[in-house]
């Protein structure tokens, strides 16, 4: 029998097909939930199974299965690239009454999940271009981790390191470096989540101004993630929501509400983007999956969304946040030096331990033979073109999973950093 050949890969075929930290993230997970159940999931950003918001998701699917045609549509019929019209309308309708926005249909654009809308807007925005390769600059590391392996070209993506406050001995707070941050004729877009996903950091409401005056100015978009925020889940622990105005792209996903299944997400957005979108999403996805925004379509026309986030979800992670947190810090003590970032959403406690003798990713494998999984800090650092030593520090950990696998899991760290310290 003839050896296989060795797969010829294009120079795109390389950039996607090959290793990348979302790709380990994503097999981790896939594989502890299926060939390693005794695996302490800290690791993944999937949501808990909070029983409100399970029971709202089996209430709407019997709702849907209960009225024939409703259902018979929604399985057999292709919408259009931009999503449903009538969910479209429906969240135009909800974001300008209850967020107050000036959107209709056209500022909406449905595409399957966030993390493929990125993927297309960074590569719509940036890349090469007849005057040379523009950028997408990242104002705030760390920054999402599914990012990271999205440009289709070299230098592509930029990013500006953060200014540490340290709060006291054991807290930190993440904030945009004004005085580093440059916008160059190159910059194509500004992009950052908030909550952030790995950190939890919130913009103040002063950095989002000053964010959005820097993108007016130089004529090009800012680019929020809502994944874990406003308008929903709402996971946002102070008082203040960044807010869509023309000229800016923002995108909200239906993952954390408790439907990362269903791979939907919302891009609000210039009409124009909206309509490169659709035409871009024709080519790569045909259309959208239609189950999200049936179930999601008829919640949409109170604010059933907004009370389930403020009055279910919210609590639950702000809760299960501070136990975590306490969990660690009764375990570590003070044997070796360490801080959270300050907890303002999202789903992460962001830990980082102060001169860690070893490289995160090693810490990594040592507590994933231990049947604890984490994520290390290095993936969330990209767009720079020098080494930054803080995030091989770092460790990103999730609390969404029941509190005695979050309790062992942290505890179990706080071990094998304390052994490491140790040399």
């Amino acid at each position: 029998m003839k050896p296989t050949p060795a797969l010829q890969l294009s120079r795109t075929g390389q950039l996607l097909a090959g290793p990348s930290g979302i790709q380990e993230l994503m097999d981790d997970c896939g594989e502890a939930l299926t060939l390693h159940p005794d695996m302490r999931m800290l690791g993944g950003g999937q949501p808990a199974a909070i029983p409100e918001v399970q029971k709202l998701w089996r209430q709407r699917m019997n709702e849907l299965l209960a009225d024939g045609a409703a259902f018979d549509r929604t399985l057999l019929n292709y919408d259009p690239p931009a999503g449903s019209p009538a969910f479209r309308e429906a969240m135009a309708a909800f974001l300008k009454r209850e967020c107050g926005w000036d959107v209709t249909r056209e500022n909406i654009a449905v595409v399957p999940s966030s993390q493929t809308g990125f993927f297309l807007l960074f590569n719509m925005l940036a890349g090469e271009s007849a005057g040379g390769v523009r950028r997408i600059l990242f104002p705030l590391l760390p920054e999402y981790i599914g990012y990271a392996n999205q440009a289709l070209c070299a230098g592509q993506f930029s990013a500006v390191l953060p200014r540490i406050e340290e709060r006291d001995e054991h807290e930190i707070k993440y904030h945009v470096d004004f005085e580093k941050l440059k916008i160059t004729p190159d910059v194509a877009a500004m992009c950052v989540s908030c909550p952030t996903n790995p950190t939890g950091n919130v913009l103040t409401r002063e950095e989002f101004g000053r964010l959005r005056e820097l993108s007016r100015k130089h004529g090009i978009p800012l680019i929020i993630d809502n994944a874990y925020g406003h308008p929903f889940p709402g996971v946002l622990h102070g008082e203040w929501r960044p807010h869509w105005e023309p000229g800016m792209i923002f995108s909200i996903s239906l993952s954390k509400l408790g439907l990362p299944g269903v791979r939907t997400a919302v891009i609000v957005a210039d009409a124009p983007v909206v309509k490169a979108l659709s035409n871009m999403n024709a080519i790569v996805s045909l259309a959208n999956g239609n189950v999200g925004q049936a179930l999601v379509t008829p919640l949409l026309a109170d604010d059933r969304l907004l009370r389930l986030g403020r009055e279910v979800i919210r609590p639950f992670y702000q809760q299960r946040s501070e136990f975590a947190r306490q969990v660690l810090a009764n375990a570590l003590g003070d044997r070796l030096p360490w801080a959270l970032h300050v907890q303002e959403g999202a789903f992460f406690l962001w830990l980082w331990l102060k001169k860690l003798p070893i490289p995160a990713a090693e810490l990594y494998r040592r507590l994933k033979a231990r049947k604890v999984l984490v994520i290390p800090g290095h993936y969330f650092a990209y767009g720079l073109d020098h080494d930054w030593r803080h995030p091989h520090e770092c460790l990103r950990l999730t609390y969404s999973q029941p509190a005695s696998v979050v309790q062992e899991g942290l505890e179990i760290l706080a071990e094998e950093a304390v052994k490491a310290f140790a040399g």
